[in-house]
């Protein structure tokens, strides 16, 4: 989780803080929290607030915000990165007081980083958790290592997939291989547009462009799958599964192939007219990149994390692709070992609460102390 960087000066360590903390999870479409030592988040919430325009103005096309009847819809985490951090403040202390009814200034707080987050980020966080929030201690984790986590791994290849990004990371000993991540910016948020897009070509007729977004996306949650022979199955109607769903405003719709159609770009980025690589590509990308004598003991471990893992064939189709690089660039004694817990929707979180609950994890946390002896610059000494 921690640890000292090659050749930096010795920062003494704190002792046992002896108390509970509180995890969070930041995502670009949900943020996860909760204790130290739980199964479950307490709270599962949307990343994006609400602002009223009068209270912070706010210019057409600002980044990270979206203007909607006269106030401001603030999206603070774009992609898995923060890009609006006065709106990630307000939704931290809100989270905080409103939601876990802590006070901030009495709880240790762990909070998780996107594994392709530029480091000054890091400090950023820290200025926010000491100077607004007063927290007496915290610890910056990657995404990545706290899904290894959740499985009682420190060593793999993480696969996440949320709503905003998706990632391949390996890990070793518990340190993230940066040089090795890879991403893509196609992820749940962009399935649920694609799929509103599917529908409005199938249904003109119906004004489908006025449907709730939440509306769109429990269509998604629900109906569509991974379709393990995309081509095959398009071309045959006869292997479509046709089921229809209510939107809720007085219509219905009866989805076909839009069913397995919608998470597809996670596969083939070419559909959304992207030229990049789709998933199963990255994650044979970032094991070609570390060395040869690692390659099999990350492969024995590729653990999936993240909301858009949990389509009904999702697995099955990227282990399937992932061994068919494998076999075409000669890799095919790999062999990698894929990892889907059923709860691996919040498993970045999990990893969190595990491991901020263990006593040897204690000393691992930048105090109040040390932040105001050394600045914020001490995360990239103590955190990696």
């Amino acid at each position: 989780m921690a640890a000292s960087a090659p050749g930096s000066r010795r920062v003494g360590r704190p002792p046992s803080l002896g108390r509970m903390a509180v995890v969070i999870d930041q995502g670009s479409g949900f943020i996860k929290a909760g204790f130290a030592g739980e199964h479950q988040p307490r709270l599962v919430l949307k990343s994006s607030s609400l602002v009223s325009s009068w209270d912070r103005p706010v210019l057409p096309g600002a980044l990270g915000c979206e203007l909607t009847g006269g106030v401001a819809r603030a999206h603070p985490i774009k992609h898995g990165v923060v890009v609006d951090w006065e709106a990630l403040e307000g939704l931290w202390e809100r989270l905080l007081v409103g939601g876990l009814r802590v006070c901030p200034e009495q709880w240790p707080v762990l909070v998780s980083d996107s594994p392709s987050a530029p480091p000054a980020g890091r400090e950023r966080i820290a200025e926010l958790l000491f100077e607004a929030l007063a927290v007496p201690a915290c610890h910056m984790a990657s995404t990545a290592l706290l899904a290894l986590c959740s499985t009682g791994a420190f060593s793999g290849l993480a696969v996440e997939a949320g709503a905003g990004v998706c990632h391949a990371t390996p890990i070793y000993g518990g340190h993230s291989w940066h040089e090795a991540t890879f991403r893509l910016d196609v992820a749940g948020s962009t399935l649920s547009r694609y799929l509103r897009n599917l529908l409005v070509a199938a249904y003109p007729h119906l004004q489908l462009q006025a449907v709730p977004r939440k509306a769109i996306t429990q269509l998604k949650k629900r109906c569509c799958y991974v379709s393990l022979d995309f081509e095959g199955d398009l071309q045959n109607p006869d292997r479509h599964h046709p089921a229809t769903f209510c939107l809720g405003n007085g219509c219905s719709v009866c989805l076909s192939s839009e069913r397995f159609c919608c998470p597809e770009p996670i596969f083939q980025p070419s559909l959304l007219g992207e030229a990049k690589p789709g998933l199963p590509a990255l994650v044979f990308r970032a094991l070609q990149k570390v060395p040869a004598t690692l390659r099999k003991r990350l492969a024995d471990t590729v653990v999936l994390a993240g909301g858009s893992t949990l389509f009904p064939g999702f697995t099955e189709r990227l282990e399937m692709e992932l061994e068919a690089q494998c076999r075409r660039h000669g890799y095919a004694a790999l062999g990698p070992c894929l990892v889907a817990k059923p709860g691996r929707g919040t498993a970045v979180w999990t990893g969190g609460s595990m491991a901020a609950s263990l006593r040897s994890f204690q000393c691992r946390w930048i105090t109040r102390a040390m932040y105001q002896e050394c600045g914020s610059k001490l995360v990239h000494e103590i955190f990696n």
